[in-house]
């Protein structure tokens, strides 16, 4: 079949499909795509032949576009996939934050960028990197370590190995994140006769490793012996939809549950074996749990810092470790006792492995009594004084929480929100979570809500959004418009930077540089707040926009969004935090300036000698 290399890698596609469970989907839902010279006679003549067989999403940024199809992959539990085509230059290194966003987050998106020519008749081309040491480098090659898997395809039937490779990397559990193949935009447009077994529909099994009857043995006999064992649930729980399986591995042995941020939800948040997160954001109650737990199970996590508090939480002396994961390298930290296997697969054998073991009764008393103390505080701070009151962001959460359903997605990612939300949201299931924080990433949050909105068109998809995350990539609001996706838009202005100013505060940098105001005399932005309206801003984007200024106003501008056709923003200035809301429930390691003229730096520095001395290295 004689086409060219985009018309057939955009059929080769089309009729990829992925199967776990007996269940088969569509693999490749889209491409999103921005046209530059590197791609719009290539990919772009393609995906106007082939429109039939694979829709075409218009972007409006790069690094946004790579967001939007993580989103989607996310909510499709690592299932369904998006493409990105861009450009060359510019376009193409654009796409660098969005991958490495994948890759850390293990979550698979398939990037094609242009490329300069293979056949170099003419150099430098247009936006073309000159390297003095190598012919065959381009702006491309920043990608190869935020990608899983990297090709470049300089011949055509360098094409069917690279495609079939890609999608095994785009649909292994273990192994997953941004896949690139770089293509030159001489190459796109260059025919060859393809086998017509290229463009066979393919089904990829995605699969479910079971754990090894040893290794099983050795940790369940483990988990009998413990006194005080916690279970960490991270995002791995999602994606092998194990949430069954964890409730009842919990119900059957009594052990306490706590989440990592992508974890939230795996128990739904009134379930009684639920802690609250852990780490640097959790709750006290998970937080106090893990310094005297004896044994510690985490089930689909990597053990980032905030879940570990930089190796200062989990303090008990003779404390073990336990990694059920389906990533061999995450299955060894912590000098743990590794089962590698598929989350759901393991939860199972690992309860009937437990069959009739449980905790004792003064254990589930102790935590059950935490956990209240836990809701009695989050109800405490999220309660709004009165309709008249501006309020604060934890009472923002708490009137939002009031109008979500099990079915709605609230999306954010970094900024202050996700403290709030990991330490005070009761999440109803891991799918109305969706809390990007592996790479805690400014901008993700309003492009991933169209991905999720397009992975699953019936849920409201809710964007919990900053401002100064809202200034770095508004601009697939856009998209939303021109698609019709009703996403909900909350936007909360503070003025700056808040998490980074409180932890420039603690850390001694007296939140310098960290507010969005004019400058002082001295150098520094603590003059009166920009005259910067965000609300007209959205509103010039194309969308219905109502400011709230005080609670009453905000259950109003919710109540609306939720009804609202389209997309939809509630404008919101919060006030100061509740005075004598809860300090971080654990440590988190930002080395402080080891000499300073300045008393507050000096003063950060002895408070950072005296908890970096805490530090366990557990070996």
């Amino acid at each position: 079949m004689r086409l060219t290399v985009a018309q057939a890698l955009v059929r080769f596609l089309a009729a990829q499909h992925s199967e776990r469970d007996g269940v088969r989907r569509r693999l490749v839902d889209a491409v999103w795509g921005i046209f530059g010279h590197g791609n719009v006679a290539g990919l772009g003549q393609a995906l106007l032949e082939e429109r039939q067989r694979m829709r075409f999403l218009q972007g409006r940024n790069e690094q946004a576009m790579v967001h939007a199809a993580t989103g989607f992959s996310r909510h499709s539990n690592r299932l369904r996939v998006q493409a990105v085509t861009t450009s060359i230059g510019p376009g193409a290194t654009n796409l660098v934050t969005g991958a490495a966003l994948a890759t850390v987050n293990r979550l698979p998106v398939l990037l094609l960028p242009g490329d300069t020519f293979a056949g170099r008749p003419a150099e430098p081309v247009l936006q073309q990197l000159e390297s003095p040491v190598a012919g065959d480098i381009s702006v491309n090659d920043c990608l190869r370590p935020v990608s899983r898997y990297f090709d470049r395809i300089t011949r055509p039937e360098q094409l069917i190995p690279a495609a079939l490779r890609a999608m095994r990397v785009l649909t292994d559990p273990a192994d997953t994140g941004a896949v690139t193949l770089a293509l030159p935009q001489d190459v796109q447009a260059e025919a060859y006769d393809w086998p017509v077994e290229f463009f066979a529909e393919r089904t990829w099994h995605v699969r479910r490793p079971p754990a090894e009857p040893a290794a099983l043995a050795a940790i369940a006999a483990a988990l009998r012996t413990a006194r005080r064992p916690l279970l960490v649930a991270g995002g791995g729980v999602r994606y092998a939809e194990a949430e069954a399986a964890l409730a009842t591995f919990a119900e059957a042995t009594g052990v306490p549950v706590a989440t990592t941020q992508a974890g939230k939800g795996a128990l739904p948040g009134d379930h009684e074996q639920e802690v609250g997160g852990i780490g640097h954001t959790g709750t006290e109650v998970a937080a106090e749990l893990a310094r005297t737990a004896d044994l510690v199970l985490g089930v689909g996590t990597r053990w980032s810092d905030f879940t570990t508090a930089s190796h200062t939480l989990f303090a008990h002396p003779g404390v073990r470790f336990v990694n059920l994961n389906v990533a061999a390298p995450d299955s060894a930290k912590l000098a743990a006792l590794p089962l590698v296997a598929d989350a759901r697969a393991g939860l199972e054998a690992l309860t009937e492995e437990l069959a009739g073991h449980r905790v004792d009764a003064d254990y589930l008393a102790e935590y059950r009594a935490g956990r209240a103390e836990a809701d009695r505080q989050t109800a405490e701070l999220c309660a709004a004084p009165g309709p008249d009151a501006r309020p604060t962001q934890a009472q923002l959460l708490g009137e939002l929480r009031a109008q979500l359903t099990p079915e709605d997605v609230i999306v954010n990612a970094a900024g202050s929100l996700p403290g709030d939300l990991h330490r005070h949201w009761r999440a109803d299931n891991s799918r109305q979570y969706h809390l990007e924080y592996g790479y805690s990433c400014m901008g993700y949050e309003i492009p991933a809500a169209l991905g999720v909105k397009l992975a699953s068109p019936g849920a409201g998809v809710w964007a919990l959004v900053g401002d100064g995350t809202y200034l770095m990539l508004p601009g697939e609001l856009v998209t939303a418009v021109q698609e019709g996706l009703d996403i909900r838009l909350v936007l909360v202005q503070n003025h700056g930077y808040a998490s980074i100013g409180g932890l420039s505060e603690a850390t001694g940098g007296e939140r310098f540089g960290t507010d969005y105001r004019y400058r002082d005399a001295e150098g520094g932005y603590t003059g009166d707040p920009l005259p910067v309206d965000l609300a007209a801003n959205a509103a010039s984007l194309g969308l219905t926009v109502r400011r709230a200024a005080t609670v009453g106003e905000l259950r109003e501008a919710l109540a609306a969004a939720r009804t609202a056709t389209g997309p939809f923003c509630v404008y919101v200035e919060t006030g100061p935090p509740a005075a004598g809301g809860p300090a971080p429930a654990a440590w988190w390691d930002v080395p402080v300036a080891e000499v300073a003229a300045r008393p507050a730096a000096r003063a950060a520095r002895t408070e950072y000698e005296r908890r970096v001395a805490d530090r366990v290295r557990h070996l």
